[in-house]
């Protein structure tokens, strides 16, 4: 029989909140719409704005903090936090670029940045870790989806900016210190941990389908929008009308919460561990006392309730044994691959470094052509960087969202493991470098539309591998310390070599030997030698990433073969 969790709406109300907290958490990527601005008005060159780009990532990344807060508070306690971070950093550059306060020094502000991006780790660990735990049986969809949403946040801001902020970069850090903290404060009552259910339901499926059509409507539309307003100049009625969808495009996920209001056949025919269903009001109630124990965490355990092996399963066993892997110690001592790891137990096992370094090669280099789209654009003739950054934010979107679908898909029908489409997509972004390299004429949007899908589809399969790989129990730590191959590859990527390469082109074309000049560098050379190494990065990175797939598959034939999620018995929680 097919249990369902005790009140199936929370959840479901949850994952809606968690939307538009997930779009809030996005504005890191908003940074290509206030740089130049801010090398402009402040003076800056562009190492100084690389080094202010890696404070963007850095921020944004660093989520080791909020990983642990998160097991110890509530969602509402972590998102506050979040929500406080945004209205100090974020108000700070305000303060710098709309010149009310005059020679802010250089440090200030990149500290700055990094405290106002350092929300999108608290906010994006609260909600995540929250809906992972909501949802243990759907966890590549679930992170496909909030993630999905996290990538198209780029192109919601970029709507925000042009109709309502009329491209003002100084508006716009005024609505990121004043808007995110409000979403927050709206949203996080309803985003709260329930307990998952111990089977499948066959009406979660339809419902995930739903999440996903809408995302991509979504997604397409503001992609048309954005298109529309930069051939056509639109009124300010048509471009109001355009925002006032949006926000009701972002309302669709509720739909499913109503729809098991209107319609709660599904709730009278379950009930929580073959007992019957009680009163909604018993229900929260029982939600409200596992908060007050553990809050992100629920009584029942991720291996409880996802069901577990025979004790005489012999077939189990010897899977077991052969994803255990080299290094592996007694069963009574350390835990196997797929249970529940401390930090530290994770630290010692390949399998994890290889992880991390996989991911930092894919999400490292991407994250250094966002951080440079608009000088990137601007070198190869295309001013409009507000366009790159749209089509940017769509393909990472469709990444994202694809990324999750099709490797769930794949998993539970053939057991491939998820991280053979990050070998893919990073075959596929060595490609996209050096198309970027030979700076031909129109392929400048063919490769950031590129490589935008893959750049997503790392965040998509890295979400769920690691979960599925050590466990939910202590999930936002290790998300959030593989979140760190973003700020490392913008640093080294970014910070160390664009930026210097840049300047050093740029000086050479205004006939100087300064690097202190704020010009700007045309044609292919500003970028060419940063392309051809992130290829190399990315050639690496495939090799790596055909080792981690090789050693883990016996861990996803254990895991998934049934065609269902599965643990085994003997796991401590």
């Amino acid at each position: 029989m097919v249990t369902l969790k005790a009140g199936s709406r929370p959840p479901w109300v949850g994952l809606g909140a968690a939307v538009w907290v997930q779009i809030a958490s996005g504005n890191a990527y908003t940074f290509p719409l206030y740089s130049h601005s801010l090398k402009s008005v402040l003076g800056f060159n562009q190492h100084q704005l690389t080094m202010l780009g890696v404070a963007n990532d850095i921020g944004e990344n660093v989520g080791l903090l909020p990983g642990v807060v998160c097991n110890k508070f509530p969602p509402w306690v972590v998102l506050s936090i979040g929500a406080f971070a945004c209205f100090l950093g974020y108000g700070v550059l305000w303060l710098a670029l709309s010149r009310t306060l005059l020679s802010l020094p250089f440090w200030l502000l990149w500290f700055a940045l990094c405290v106002a991006t350092n929300s999108s780790a608290w906010l994006s660990t609260s909600v995540l870790v929250t809906n992972m735990r909501n949802f243990p049986l759907s966890r590549g969809t679930v992170a496909g989806i909030l993630k999905g949403y996290g990538g198209l946040s780029a192109a919601v801001y970029t709507e925000i900016y042009t109709t309502t902020l009329h491209k003002s970069s100084s508006e716009l850090l005024m609505f990121l210190a004043l808007g995110v903290p409000l979403i927050c404060f709206t949203m996080m009552y309803f985003i709260r941990p329930c307990t998952p259910a111990s089977g499948e339901d066959s009406a979660q499926h339809g419902h995930f389908l739903f999440t996903q059509a809408a995302s991509v409507v979504l997604g397409s539309y503001l992609l048309t929008t954005t298109i529309l307003n930069d051939i056509f100049s639109l009124s300010a009625p048509i471009s109001y009308t355009f925002l006032a969808a949006m926000v009701l495009l972002l309302m669709a996920p509720l739909a499913i919460p109503i729809k098991m209001t209107l319609n709660p056949t599904n709730r009278s025919k379950s009930g929580m561990l073959n007992q019957p269903v009680g009163s909604s009001e018993s229900m929260l109630q029982g939600e409200e006392n596992a908060d007050k124990t553990e809050p992100l965490l629920t009584p029942s355990s991720s291996t409880a309730s996802l069901g577990s092996f025979h004790k005489n399963d012999c077939v189990s066993e010897i899977d077991m044994l052969l994803a255990e892997g080299e290094g592996a110690v007694k069963k009574k001592r350390r835990p196997r691959r797929g249970e529940d790891f401390k930090f530290t137990e994770a630290l010692v096992k390949v399998d994890f470094w290889l992880l991390f370094l996989v991911y930092f090669a894919g999400v490292g280099s991407g994250v250094t052509v966002l951080n440079n789209l608009a000088q990137i654009g601007i070198a190869q003739g295309v001013h409009n960087t507000t366009m790159l950054l749209c089509l940017f934010s769509f393909c990472n979107f469709l990444g994202r969202l694809g990324g999750g679908a099709v490797s769930e898909h794949f998993l539970r029908s053939k057991t491939i493991p998820r991280t053979i489409w990050m070998t893919c997509t990073q075959v596929i972004m060595v490609i996209t470098y050096l198309l970027f390299a030979s700076a031909l004429d129109g392929t400048l949007y063919a490769a950031t539309a590129l490589l935008g899908i893959c750049y997503g589809v790392q965040f998509s399969i890295m979400v769920p591998t690691v979960s599925e790989l050590f466990g939910l129990k202590h999930f936002g730590i290790f998300y959030n310390f593989m979140s760190l191959g973003n700020p490392l590859g913008a640093f080294l990527f970014s910070g160390l070599l664009a930026g210097f390469v840049y300047d050093n082109e740029a000086a050479k074309q205004q006939g100087m030997n300064l690097l202190n000049s704020s010009v700007s560098c045309l044609g292919p050379n500003c970028f060419r030698l940063t392309f051809l190494v992130l290829a190399g990065v990315c050639g690496v990175g495939s090799i790596l990433s055909i080792i981690l797939t090789m050693r883990i598959r016996p861990v996803y034939q254990m895991l998934y073969s049934g065609g269902s999620f599965r643990l085994p018995q003997n796991s401590d929680h």
